[in-house]
């Protein structure tokens, strides 16, 4: 083994004993590893929400920070598929597992990917929300990692891989985001909703 898988399964180790002996944090842990989610998408919609009269580029990084996060995590599907890395506790029978057991591979974590995507997504869009995201996503790769369900590598890779496309995907798609958003702006059904205030 090298010194990097190594230190890899050690701090796993580390972690998962961690989670031994602090069985108050177990629910909360385990609640927000599975749903957390949620709070991305709510993110995401508050965004979009607060931008829908902001200039168009302020509402086009809102919509990117949705669509980074669905990008990302179909770009990790063959990455996971070809890496075929087990997940610890197939590795290591006797671990502390605080989730359902998935069948699928372990590197890079999906949850992971969709909250480093979303967190730059929404840093693009506002740094409030942004910042928020930012802690949100490093609190689950933290929790994937404490339940059980992921090496710290497989957690780090996702982040990185997450804020990766989304914010490269905004820098070559940026021009011709903003472009549709002014078009659909002009659309009747929508101009009410989310046309920009005068001034912006």
């Amino acid at each position: 083994m090298t010194s990097a898988t190594d230190a890899n399964q050690t701090l796993f180790s580390q972690v998962n004993d961690f989670a031994r002996h602090t069985p108050w944090l177990h629910g909360i842990a385990a609640g927000y590893a599975k749903y957390g989610v949620v709070l991305f998408g709510a993110l995401i919609l508050l965004a979009v929400w607060k931008g829908r009269h902001a200039p168009h580029a302020k509402l086009a990084a809102a919509l990117w920070a949705g669509i980074a996060t669905l990008v990302a995590v179909g770009i990790n599907q063959p990455i996971v598929s070809l890496v075929a890395e087990p997940r610890p506790y197939q590795a290591h029978p006797g671990i502390l597992v605080l989730v359902a057991r998935s069948t699928d591979w372990s590197f890079p974590s999906d949850h992971s990917v969709m909250a480093g995507a979303c967190a730059v997504g929404l840093l693009i869009a506002s740094r409030r929300l942004g910042a928020v995201a930012a802690a949100a996503a490093l609190l689950m790769a933290a929790a994937r990692v404490y339940v059980g369900a992921h090496y710290p590598v497989d957690v780090l890779a996702g982040l990185a891989l997450g804020c990766l496309v989304a914010g490269a995907g905004w820098l070559v798609l940026r021009a011709p985001l903003v472009l549709t958003v002014s078009r659909v702006r002009q659309l009747r059904p929508v101009r009410a909703w989310c046309e920009p205030h005068p001034g912006t």
